[in-house]
């Protein structure tokens, strides 16, 4: 009997492996061996990077609220706190694109809680 070694599956593994590597330099982008590794080695970066991603934007909105509350001559700390204490319920997100965008009406919100 002869040996079946399913040559279309295997293509179709290496076809993917390859079309992932695509744009890559070198022997990376064409040589199975080499592309599988460093796709491999690719995928674990962006899995590791989309939970980066997360805390980098919120380092940043947390940058941009202190920078607008700084102005009001508050700290950061301090502004939250006293949002909590009011109970009003805007994440960093909302506060950051408010200080940004709407300076007026963050204004408000920080003599608000002041």
């Amino acid at each position: 009997m002869p040996r079946s070694v399913n040559s279309v599956a295997s293509r179709a593994r290496r076809k993917r492996i390859l079309k992932k590597a695509k744009g890559f330099y070198g022997k990376r982008k064409n040589v199975y061996t080499v592309a599988k590794n460093v796709v491999e080695k690719g995928q674990t970066y962006a899995y590791v990077g989309r939970k980066l991603k997360k805390r980098e934007y919120r380092t940043l909105w947390i940058a941009r609220i202190n920078a607008a509350v700084r102005e009001e001559g508050i700290t950061y700390s301090e502004f939250i706190y006293k949002l909590n204490q009011k109970g009003i319920t805007l994440d960093r997100k909302i506060l950051a694109d408010l200080a940004m965008n709407e300076p007026e009406s963050f204004k408000k919100l920080v003599a608000s809680v002041k």
